[in-house]
């Protein structure tokens, strides 16, 4: 069987949560052959890998947007039927779209991106758009965003497809356009996998993005959302990590009866001998991310402050790599300005053997899906103090609707909960473990039975098995 992996962003050019599950993943499938299919920013990290590709990879397809740039056109007449000019209306508008016919008039009739962005037919359709929703803002303006807008899906559009036997994707957006337009061209099944839900991270990096003016923001939203509806009406199959997640998937618009929950999983027994750290005078927090402005490093950085005011003996180990220079510029620079001997950022690390001289885990995402890093550190015995986002409440926690071999999630609390953004909660829930060296340990242990009963690498590989032979079965009986 060949499946080929859709990614958006992530492996094997970053390091993080998805790419470190993504690696795992395929690892733990060695009888399948894998095709990537990656999806890039800038034409520059093509090659650039971060990871020692599996043996059982057997294709990488790079497709970089930038080079949706460098595409050439011709100016002149565009010729479009009545319907290919309705759904290009559609789809620019955000209204519902019938993509077959915008996928056959790229893959099969081979439109050229840039002539027909160069011709008459789009030129219409934006003057009768902005007409009719955006005369506020001037045309010339408004033409050139949504060329830029359009450009990188036009060229998914009229890219080469991979052929394999089954399509799944770790997002929706851009990689949701090419398991749909996959699943069109060659007729197989394709499953859709959201570590976060993807357009509403979108819309957070949008409305805090300095680059969109407010004038644009809600169009760039709207041409996400518009991507992610394709990918959920294409998608034979879509799962997301925690039964939240499946009911804001279908608020936004996915059928109930393709949804299901496949939570992450770790290797349990890799971390479960990682030994308690030995008892000095320093208590020794870890924050296990990478360096991006999602994470929200600074409020770690000012909750710190607070801790280290009133107990000198504390240290805190930022570990990771960094995804944002000019962020983890501003980051250091807080660090000098608060005057905070004990941080440090030792970048990334051997995580098996860090964790021995760790006491317990911080995380302070403003945005999250099920973070790996939680669970590998619960299945050491360390408790975490996180944010109130995604799954991350139900980690620490305990999460009613789920059950494994009839038991229930009521084990009991594996860390503590606080706002995003909240410093001072932060600082609060720091100094409660920091005071409670017992209350740490009764954590920890409570941490490692959750990760045992419920987030268990092989049972969560084992769900993802029944779900390629579910559809492979069901595609083959059509």
């Amino acid at each position: 069987m060949k499946v080929c992996m859709i990614l958006e962003g992530s492996y094997p050019y970053v390091q993080g949560g998805v790419s470190s599950w993504m690696h795992n993943y395929i690892k733990s499938f060695p009888d399948i052959e894998f095709i990537l299919w990656c999806i890039s920013d800038k034409s520059s990290k093509k090659g650039k890998f971060k990871y020692d590709i599996p043996s059982n990879v057997i294709e990488i397809h790079e497709l970089s947007l930038s080079d949706s740039l460098k595409l050439q056109g011709k100016r002149g007449k565009v010729n479009l039927t009545k319907d290919e000019y309705i759904e290009l209306k559609n789809f620019i508008s955000g209204e519902e779209v019938e993509w077959n016919t915008l996928f056959n008039l790229f893959q099969n009739k081979n439109m050229n991106p840039i002539s027909l962005l160069m011709s008459k037919p789009i030129l219409n359709i934006l003057i009768d758009i902005c007409k009719e929703n955006h005369d506020y803002i001037p045309f010339t303006d408004f033409f050139h965003t949504y060329r830029s807008m359009l450009l990188p899906v036009l060229y998914i559009f009229s890219s080469d497809i991979p052929e394999a036997d089954i399509y799944h994707s770790t997002a929706t957006g851009y990689s949701g356009i090419c398991g749909s337009i996959a699943k069109w061209k060659y007729n197989k099944p394709y499953i859709l996998t959201e570590h976060g839900i993807y357009t509403r991270e979108r819309e957070e990096e949008l409305l805090r993005a300095k680059w969109v003016l407010a004038n644009f923001r809600q169009m760039w939203i709207n041409l996400f959302v518009t991507l992610s509806n394709c990918a959920y009406d294409y998608a034979d199959k879509v799962t997301a990590l925690f039964s939240r997640a499946n009911k804001i998937q279908h608020e936004l618009g996915c059928s109930l009866d393709k949804l299901s929950v496949i939570g992450n999983g770790v290797n349990f027994e890799r971390f479960q001998d990682i030994k308690l750290k030995e008892a000095d005078d320093y208590i020794d927090i870890a924050a296990i991310v990478r360096i991006s402005k999602i994470k929200d490093i600074k409020t770690l950085i000012y909750g710190f402050a607070e801790i280290h005011a009133k107990y000198s003996k504390v240290r805190m180990h930022v570990l990771g790599p960094v995804e944002d220079e000019d962020y983890y510029e501003e980051c250091l620079n807080l660090v000098k300005q608060l005057n905070l001997s004990n941080i440090t950022f030792p970048g990334r690390v051997n995580i098996i053997e860090y964790l021995e001289k760790i006491d317990f885990t911080i995380l302070t995402s403003i945005s999250e899906g099920q973070p790996l890093a939680i669970l590998e550190a619960f299945a050491a015995r360390r408790p975490c103090i996180a944010t109130d986002v995604g799954c991350c409440q139900e980690l620490l926690y305990g999460d009613s609707n789920i059950s494994s071999n009839e038991k229930v999630d009521n084990i009991g609390k594996a860390g503590i909960i606080v706002p995003p953004m909240s410093k001072d909660e932060l600082a609060y829930a720091m100094q409660t473990l920091i005071e409670s060296p017992e209350l740490i340990k009764e954590m920890g242990i409570i941490a490692s039975k959750r990760v045992d009963y419920f987030y268990r690498q092989e049972d969560s590989i084992k769900k993802y098995e029944l779900l390629y032979k579910e559809v492979s079965d069901g595609w083959n009986r059509i």
